[in-house]
């Protein structure tokens, strides 16, 4: 097909030379029969003598062909004369006006061809373009359905389990399948088979990724890279054919490793959309099953796939013999935050005073990607102030950056309404700090921060975060610290006074409320049942709505019950700050004059006071 494609084009150039050449050579002018030309001044002589007896006028009004009595014929550029044909007529000269010259037939030939062959010619063009595209092999305008997987026989991703920190799980799990690949025989000797699929799981920004380039990086095998969005395309048929494509490659070069990439983009359950949902999606869902676990087999090809959305994919693509592994990618506890910190901070010029390990224990919860982001903030803020480290200062404010958002000092607030936002984060931060079993207040802030006037940050207990276990007293201690910013504008301003300042305080508290109620069992009249039957989202394959499974009686007392937990909460922050009003006072004054106060600031204040926060069981 490519040489007959060659062909074609090396015909049509030469017709189009040919035709060029033809038409010039025709309409090549006479030299030798070509007409004389006469001076306008002559050829008015020559009518007022009556020497001229027709004049052929040109249709721009020109040129004429001036016919003389005796037949010889000459041509005239005509001046622009309103008495011309005047002239003309007074002397019986037969006046004509010449026909448009036509072209001669080769010029016709050519000018309705012309069209054709600039088709060709750029259909040529392009089918050339999309076969140089393609690596050159097939026919170009089947590569439509071929896999656009990037194949890099030597993998130069440059990224090794040694620049992976944090997830060393993780890194054991995926060590074993490059082992696998790089010395077979050790595990087949005891009959073990290669696993044939490896999924990772876990949140965004955990190091899914950069986890398979670093199998890549180790193996030393083949390896093919892709994203799930690939496969999918709006004409029926052609994902399928690229799985197929992307396997038979992949077979060629076996062993290797074969990378998806947010899988679920094509791994979705089947026929979870209303009318049975897209169909060129199941189709490549259902070539992707047949080739991980087909009639043929894939020895030597393993799958190493990546999402953060393991409850959309389809329960056939989850079993063993397709995924035989599931990894948990999961955000790094203090040691993991404290090592990537650490491979972050190489290509940063930190001053002494920055301690990593604090850094560490700041930041709970944070993913790989967030620790990365937190430093780049620091160096950023650093090149803004123009310094040549970056202390520690700057990496406190890229923590609360990333938390809260950016500091808008630039913002104008009244004395009054600083002093309301004061005493507002300084009830709960007294709250906070004197309710047992609760996590430590970090920081007091009322500097504005995105849509909050000033925030309260606390630091969450590595123990609960990492095993999700929260208890009932930690619970109500939690609903009693949000009601703390409402119940100190109550007590400093008076009910009148208070404002929608703890909207969003008011909405946590309902909602951690009704969950004790009806998802923890922690209600003494309802008892430890769960109420409120979950559907799972058509699409987004997550709990959107809940089924109500429970009489209008049970309603009405978990509505009860709630409002009961609100306010033991509402009186229990109000006891710690009616009794502790003096300090109340003290952390706000302090706030107003310095906005930000810090963990040793608060401790100090409380020493002073000699508050016994067992009183406040």
């Amino acid at each position: 097909m490519n040489k007959r494609l060659r062909n074609i084009g090396i015909y049509v150039l030469v017709v189009i030379t040919v035709i060029f050449i033809g038409t010039s050579v025709i309409d090549r002018p006479n030299t030798e029969n070509a007409t004389k030309t006469l001076r306008y001044s002559d050829f008015i002589e020559a009518v007022q003598d009556k020497e001229v007896s027709r004049v052929l006028i040109s249709p721009d009004n020109g040129t004429a062909q001036v016919v003389e009595n005796d037949g010889s014929r000459s041509e005239v550029n005509l001046a622009p004369d309103k008495d011309l044909l005047k002239i003309l007529t007074d002397n019986d000269v037969d006046i004509a006006v010449q026909p448009t010259r036509l072209s001669s037939p080769w010029q016709q030939a050519f000018s309705s061809l012309l069209f054709p062959i600039i088709l060709i010619g750029a259909l040529f063009f392009l089918f050339r373009r999309a076969q140089s595209g393609s690596g050159g092999g097939g026919n170009p305008a089947m590569n439509f359905g071929k896999s656009k997987a990037r194949l890099q026989m030597e993998p130069s991703t440059k990224v090794t389990f040694a620049d992976v920190a944090g997830v060393e799980g993780s890194k054991l799990e995926l060590s074993e399948v490059v082992d696998f690949l790089k010395s077979p025989d050790r595990f087949t000797a005891v009959g073990a088979k290669i696993p044939k699929g490896v999924l990772l799981v876990g949140p965004p920004g955990t190091g899914k990724t950069l986890l398979a380039k670093a199998v890549a990086g180790e193996a030393g095998v083949p390896f093919f890279s892709i994203s799930g969005s690939e496969f999918v395309e709006m004409f029926v048929g052609v994902g399928a054919s690229r799985v197929r494509d992307l396997f038979e490659q992949a077979k060629k070069n076996a062993p290797c490793i074969v990378f998806i990439d947010e899988i679920d983009a094509v791994g979705r359950q089947r026929g979870a959309g209303l009318g049975g949902g897209n169909d060129e999606r199941e189709q490549t869902l259902n070539q992707l099953l047949t080739e991980m676990d087909g009639f043929e087999g894939n020895s030597g090809i393993i799958i190493v796939a990546a999402t953060n959305r393991p409850d959309v994919l389809d329960s056939a693509l989850m079993r063993p013999g397709r995924f035989d592994r599931q990894v948990t990618v999961d955000r790094p506890d203090y040691a993991g935050r404290l090592q990537i910190l650490n491979v972050h901070a190489k290509d940063k010029t930190l001053s002494k005073d920055v301690d990593l390990d604090k850094v560490a224990k700041r930041t709970p919860g944070f993913t790989g990607a967030d620790l990365a982001n937190l430093l780049n903030e620091a160096a950023i803020l650093a090149a803004r102030r123009e310094l040549d480290k970056v202390s520690n200062d700057e990496v406190g404010d890229a923590i609360e950056r990333v938390m809260a958002g950016p500091e808008k000092k630039d913002r104008v607030i009244s004395e009054r309404k600083k002093e309301l936002v004061a005493y507002h984060e300084a009830g709960h931060a007294i709250v906070g700090a004197l309710m047992p079993d609760y996590d430590p207040v970090a920081k007091v802030s009322i500097i504005p921060r995105g849509q909050a006037g000033g925030l309260t940050f606390f630091t969450p207990s590595e123990e609960r975060l990492e095993s999700g276990l929260y208890s009932r007293s930690y619970l109500q201690n939690q609903m009693a610290v949000a009601l703390g910013g409402r119940v100190a504008e109550e007590i400093v301003y008076g009910e009148e006074e208070v404002t929608t300042g703890a909207s969003n305080d008011l909405q946590q508290v309902a909602n951690v409320a009704r969950q004790m109620i009806t998802k923890f069992g922690m209600s003494e009249k309802i008892g430890p049942v769960a109420l409120g039957r979950s559907q799972g989202g058509m699409f987004l394959g997550r709990d959107i709505a809940s089924e109500r499974d429970f009489s209008e009686d049970t309603a009405a007392t978990i509505d009860v019950e709630v409002s009961e937990l609100v306010d033991v909460a509402y009186k229990r922050a109000t006891k710690v700050l009616t009794e502790n009003r003096g300090m109340l006072d003290e952390m706000a004054q302090m706030l107003i004059e310095r906005e930000t106060i810090d963990t040793e600031d608060i401790q100090d204040l409380i020493n002073r006071s000699e508050v016994k926060v067992a009183n406040y069981l």
